[in-house]
């Protein structure tokens, strides 16, 4: 039987089959056959086939692997990347959001402001969570840290993975709006370099709000746009099951928006997508980040606010060229 930690998306079928055969020919291995031979060669065929496969993802596919349940969270990052980390809690106006983790750390050695998107990966962990998708208090804690961060020069690393902010009545009631327009602004003010990473799903002003930065990187099969495939579907040709037309159209994949200069670096991701070897696609997001902050290092603190805004001025000139 395959391992049932494995998870598979329904085009990876091919793949999964080819597993569950190996699984069946270890079964045999170990009660004394000799087939090693043969398992080395499905082995290689299922690799050959997985790569094949991840080489020509389409927006939908990839947008289900950026929402893989298995893919490496924002916890798992701060594991991995920050030591001595320290979250605080609350926004001083309302009270504490869980779905946005914030606090301080070391990042290789430097003290790091973080700020990352945790959609949880168990049931009470994402009801705990809400999904990742933050409310106002979410952002305006967000804010307190950029400000907080800002007053003693300390870098700013957000790590984005969210399908966006909540809608509920609640957030909506306590300003939401307001609240990720007021987080966006405090990015741009920002006079210390700050970094973002779309580690899985960048979605609309819920991502936006902390994304803002002097760079831009994203994970090669992540997903960012200004709403989810299916929402889109809905509005525009009032049916959801169009979601796999929406994700083409609206050019959501790292591919796409490295060409519109909206984003500055794309990720490789390991053979088959991040939740496959979780451990290095965390180091090599790591060394990205370095090398990110190293490249700004040495610039003032107006000349860190203007390269921001320029980056993203820059947009809308290219895009309207």
């Amino acid at each position: 039987m395959p391992d049932p930690m494995r998870s598979y998306l329904d085009f990876e079928k091919p793949v999964a089959e080819l597993d569950s055969k190996i699984d069946e020919l270890r079964a045999l291995a170990d009660a004394g056959s000799n087939i090693g031979e043969e398992i080395a060669k499905i082995e290689e065929k299922a690799q050959q086939a997985l790569t094949e496969l991840y080489a020509a993802l389409t927006p939908w596919q990839k947008t289900q692997v950026a929402r893989h349940p298995q893919r490496p969270h924002c916890v798992d990052y701060i594991q991995g990347l920050i030591t001595e980390f320290t979250p605080l809690a609350g926004d001083r106006k309302f009270g504490e959001d869980e779905a946005l983790i914030a606090g301080f750390g070391r990042f290789r050695g430097e003290s790091v402001c973080v700020l990352g998107q945790e959609k949880g990966f168990s049931t009470e962990t994402r009801l705990k969570h809400n999904f990742g998708m933050a409310r106002p208090e979410g952002y305006r804690k967000a804010v307190r840290l950029m400000e907080m961060a800002d007053r003693f020069g300390i870098p700013v690393l957000s790590l984005v993975d969210t399908a966006g902010a909540y809608p509920g009545i609640g957030a909506e009631e306590r300003g939401q709006a307001e609240a990720i327009a007021r987080s966006t602004d405090a990015c741009l003010q920002l006079g210390v370099i700050n970094v973002a990473v779309v580690i899985g799903e960048g979605g609309s002003g819920g991502a936006i709000a902390i994304a803002t930065a002097n760079k831009v990187l994203m994970l090669e099969h992540a997903i960012y746009s200004v709403i989810s495939p299916e929402a889109a579907s809905s509005i525009l040709w009032r049916d959801s099951a169009k979601a796999q037309e929406a994700a083409t159209s609206m050019k959501i994949t790292a591919q796409d928006l490295m060409k519109f200069g909206i984003i500055d670096q794309i990720l490789p991701e390991p053979r088959g997508g991040a939740h496959r070897d979780p451990a290095i696609m965390i180091t090599k997001a790591g060394d990205a980040i370095a090398k990110a902050f190293d490249d700004l290092r040495g610039l003032d603190a107006d000349e860190i606010r203007e390269q921001r805004r320029q980056k993203f001025l820059e947009i809308g000139r290219k895009l309207g060229a």
